[in-house]
C-alpha cells in the first residue's frame, strides 16, 4: 500500500493499494483514476504518487529475493594463463 494525501478542504492521509490505479495526470490538481473507473484528487504531484509505487513494488521484490551472502575474499585477483595447445591439424579435404 502506498500513503498519499487525499485533496479536500482537511488534508487527509489514506493508504492505496497501486494495483488499482490505472493512470495519474496532472489537471493541474494529481488525478489518481483507478480500475474502479473512481477518480482520486491528491495533493501529492504526479511524481511522488510513481516514486512511491516504485518503492512499493521495489520492497516486494527485495521481500521475495532471499539475500546471498556476500562473499569477500582478502586475497588479490590473479590472472592464470592457460596453456596453449596446438591448433587441429586442418585437411585438404575439409577445404573442398
Amino acid at each position: 500500500m502506498i500513503r498519499l494525501h487525499r485533496l479536500s478542504a482537511r488534508v487527509e492521509a489514506f493508504y492505496l493499494n497501486p494495483d488499482l490505479i490505472v493512470s495519474v495526470e496532472s489537471t493541474p490538481d494529481t488525478v489518481v483514476t483507478l480500475t474502479t473507473h473512481n477518480k482520486v484528487l491528491v495533493q501529492d504531484s504526479p511524481d511522488e504518487v510513481v516514486a512511491a509505487i516504485r518503492a512499493w513494488r521495489s520492497s516486494i521484490i527485495a521481500a521475495a529475493i532471499p539475500a546471498a551472502p556476500r562473499r569477500r575474499s582478502d586475497a588479490a585477483l590473479t590472472l592464470v594463463q592457460a596453456t596453449a595447445g596446438a591448433p587441429p591439424a586442418r585437411d585438404e579435404e575439409d577445404h573442398r
